[in-house]
């Protein structure tokens, strides 16, 4: 497996200190997020997962704990539209160029604007993908919004 991807050349031009954490990927978990917390024996928290969704006609990348469920109405409001709605696989994977299950917040082929649950911004380390399957990235919550370009909102229930 290779350690170098796009979200991680990111990090480093950008001089942000991170470390790799690679896992056993499970194709057929429903919930990638939370696999990979199993798997690194994480609280499932302290995992985000990075989802994409339209808001109106606006593509955006929803950054989440992975044991939490994005609120389309929450969405809406923070992306300043009228209506939220999950992204089809296809969509996502073409926008992102990244595998579901492997997609990052960083280094999109066709960067979205991120939004990212305030609830994940609790002091300490948080756990992301690093842009392949069964590969995560750490770093301190403290550098998520400013790494990630991002803006903290209430998008869960």
């Amino acid at each position: 497996m290779s350690k170098a991807t796009r979200a991680t050349r990111a990090l480093d031009a950008a001089g942000v200190a991170y470390r790799l954490h690679p896992y056993d990927y499970a194709a057929e978990a429903g919930a990638k997020g939370l696999q990979a917390a199993q798997a690194l024996g994480l609280p499932p928290e302290r995992v985000l997962k990075s989802l994409m969704a339209w808001v109106d006609q606006r593509a955006v990348c929803v950054v989440v704990p992975s044991d939490r469920r994005v609120q389309l109405k929450k969405l809406a409001a923070a992306g300043a539209g009228k209506a939220a709605r999950m992204m089809e696989v296809a969509d996502a994977e073409r926008l992102t160029g990244y595998k579901v299950g492997g997609i990052s917040p960083l280094g999109q082929q066709r960067q979205a604007p991120v939004l990212v649950e305030q609830a994940a911004l609790a002091p300490g380390s948080v756990w992301f993908n690093a842009g392949q399957r069964g590969l995560l990235l750490e770093l301190d919550a403290a550098q998520l919004l400013d790494v990630l370009k991002a803006r903290a909102c209430d998008l869960c229930e």
